[in-house]
């Protein structure tokens, strides 16, 4: 395992200044780490993208960039015909899948970066032919989780540390240009609910309750299961932090 990530964070291992970053960890531009963070607080729901790395260091990530999506509180669909877009852009750009199309970010609206069932399903079945791959997930506080898995051989996975790597050349924050790019392809699912004559006459126009329970009902099969398996691991995430504190 140590061999293998050796091989991809080469000048982790070569370079003088590795000794000011963690072995192993994915690390990030602090512009690439800025733009995430920025994507993940301008919504309340899921946000998605992928981690653009150089041909020599292929867990240093230089940019994150995000194609269209449909989004909830609890998942993220990307555009089929918008990933095969964004595939063909990178080619153009004469960089390999391993470079643009081994690292799935994505942010958790809430403060628990564990991947849901649902995250672990989708890592295994979009990435599962990859000779490796990682997870990203990000949450509010900064609370991040970020796993890498390796297809051949033995095969494996492991936790690896993610950091921002300061000792790089990097752009400053373009915020324009990110919210440009956000209001092109993040695109919220709304959930239409009905509310009683009872609830308005109560609560007014302006100020309706949320039903939750409602909105379940709404959800397909798929989404339901996604927004519970996510209100339990955030139930057991504050379970936990209370004992704690206790």
């Amino acid at each position: 395992m140590k061999k293998k990530l050796k091989q991809l964070n080469r000048k982790t291992n070569t370079e003088p200044r590795a000794k000011k970053v963690v072995p192993w960890a994915l690390r990030f531009s602090p512009t690439a780490w800025a733009k995430l963070l920025y994507f993940r607080d301008k919504s309340e729901n899921e946000i998605g993208g992928f981690g653009i790395t150089p041909a020599d260091d292929l867990l240093y990530v230089q940019d994150f960039i995000t194609v269209k999506q449909k989004v909830t509180f609890v998942s993220v669909r990307f555009d089929d015909e918008a990933v095969a877009n964004f595939f063909e852009d990178q080619v153009d750009l004469s960089r390999s899948p391993q470079q643009f199309a081994r690292i799935w970010l994505h942010t958790h609206p809430g403060d628990c970066p564990r991947p849901s069932g649902t995250d672990d399903q989708t890592f295994a079945r979009v990435f599962g032919g990859c000779d490796f791959a990682i997870m990203v997930i990000v949450a509010r506080g900064n609370e991040r989780y970020a796993r890498i898995s390796f297809n051949v051989g033995p095969g494996g996975q492991v936790l690896i540390p993610v950091q921002v790597d300061y000792t790089e050349p990097f752009e400053g924050s373009n915020h324009a240009q990110w919210d440009q790019e956000f209001k092109a392809n993040v695109h919220e699912e709304v959930f239409q609910r009905t509310v009683s004559q009872s609830q308005q006459d109560i609560f007014g126009d302006d100020i309706l309750p949320y039903d939750v329970m409602e909105e379940l009902d709404q959800m397909d099969d798929h989404e339901r299961q996604m927004y519970l398996e996510e209100m339990a691991q955030d139930l057991e995430y504050y379970g936990r932090e209370e004992v704690e504190l206790l």
